[in-house]
């Protein structure tokens, strides 16, 4: 899981992400992770578990082991 953005240019300059949807459509654009996973992955959580509810939605995902499966088994 990434924490902080990486940097490129000797730590100069932030790269820019595009997270993206299950569908693979963009959701945020965003330059601070670290700010997204605070204050901003909970609305995008509310807003995607609905349209995808097959998905795992971590309530903490600084925490959440990866899985390959769309819900954990016995979730």
């Amino acid at each position: 899981m990434l924490v902080v953005t990486p940097r490129i240019a000797g730590g100069r300059l932030a790269v820019k992400l595009h997270l993206l949807s299950p569908a693979r459509r963009p959701v945020q654009v965003t330059q601070d992770l670290a700010s997204f996973w605070a204050n901003t992955y909970v609305e995008v959580k509310k807003d995607l578990k609905g349209r995808y509810p097959k998905h795992y939605w971590p309530d903490d995902p600084l925490i959440a082991e990866p899985t390959a499966r769309a819900k954990p088994r016995g979730q």
